[in-house]
């Protein structure tokens, strides 16, 4: 079984930035991908990013999210900068040990985290 742990969230104010970091219990470079999904009160999870052999990239957060990896941490990161009130959710990271094709959906991922708070104030 693989575990995922979440942390970095908090209160950040708009425009500024935070760090998520994912950490897992297994070598991260044996899954085929890993993603960070987002749910706002509300509203349905919805794709951030994913880091499959590249990342890929939610039109809301092109240009001021940047998913990445290190694989002797066995961790997975979200830089997110320029932060935005509408960036308010709890993020979810995920992973996939299988050749799913589409990584921006959430039916693609085998494991889940808890979820970790980010909440960005006007």
């Amino acid at each position: 079984q693989v575990q995922l742990v979440e942390s970095g969230g908090g209160l950040v104010q708009a425009g500024g930035s935070l760090r998520l970091s994912c950490g897992t219990s297994v070598r991260t470079f044996t899954m085929y991908a890993m993603g960070w999904f987002r749910q706002a009160p509300g509203k349905e999870r919805e794709f951030v990013a994913a880091l499959s052999r590249s990342g890929i990239y939610a039109d809301s957060v092109q240009g001021r999210f940047t998913i990445s990896g290190d694989n002797a941490k066995n961790t997975v990161y979200l830089q997110m900068n320029s932060l935005k009130p509408e960036d308010t959710a709890v993020y979810y990271c995920a992973a996939s040990q299988g050749y799913r094709g589409d990584y921006t959906m959430s039916r693609a991922y085998d494991y889940w985290g808890q979820g970790t708070q980010v909440t960005v104030s006007s």
